[in-house]
């Protein structure tokens, strides 16, 4: 499913290294509904650089691929939350620059962001590995297939897109990866039982370098 600007892979990791990956996390990061910075964690670094994620970035992005941000989102029945739908055009940046093809800028936890042009998104992956079972129930991503061919989108346009309702709903194993292209339209809503999902979100780019552009590490 490349082509239609995300893939699920399940069983990508077992239940075991899962449950790993969430104690390690626990001990040594207060988590909340999205924790954010987390590629200095050892456990989060050593599965962005684990032999299977680097293998599904590549497919998308060709054989050089590095992560550079990652986060963990979880619902449960005390951070229950919906996200309308949208694209992920804000990246981490080095610095700031005089290119009118970026920006607003923003600062989000001491990290400087920009919304990025198409052809610095294209350079992008995003691998979700899932780390509970995710249902429709528990609020599984859900997206308009092919979108990301489109570009950077308004409000408008986003809107328009998602009134052909042709919405899928991206249900995953646990230990299972979707990766996506952050120009695909995509949302989730709240959970409509007690069962948490927890998502390490990591992305990809096919260099730390877009351009002369330097992107942060996240």
């Amino acid at each position: 499913m490349i082509d239609l600007g995300f893939r699920i892979e399940n069983t990508v990791f077992s239940g075991e290294e899962c449950q790993h990956f969430l104690e390690s996390l626990h001990q040594d990061c207060s988590l909340q509904a999205g924790t954010r910075n987390l590629m200095a964690h050892s456990t989060v670094s050593a599965i962005a650089l684990n032999a299977r994620m680097m293998e599904i970035a590549s497919s998308f992005l060709g054989l050089s691929v590095t992560p550079f941000r990652a986060t963990l989102f979880e619902k449960s029945a005390k951070t229950n939350w919906l996200v309308s739908w949208h694209q992920d055009i804000a990246l981490p940046l080095m610095k700031r620059n005089s290119s009118s093809e970026w920006g607003p800028w923003s600062e989000k936890a001491g990290i400087l962001y920009a919304q990025a042009p198409f052809w610095a998104l294209k350079r992008v992956v995003a691998l979700r590995l899932h780390l509970d079972k995710t249902t429709q129930e528990n609020g599984a991503l859900r997206v308009i297939p092919s979108s990301h061919e489109f570009g950077v989108l308004s409000h408008e346009a986003i809107g328009e897109m998602t009134k052909r309702g042709n919405a899928v709903t991206c249900e995953v194993e646990a230990g299972g990866v979707m990766a996506m292209s952050p120009l695909l339209i995509h949302a989730s809503s709240k959970m409509s039982v007690d069962q948490t999902r927890r998502v390490l979100h990591i992305e990809y780019a096919d260099s730390l370098e877009l351009n002369g552009i330097q992107l942060a590490i996240a």
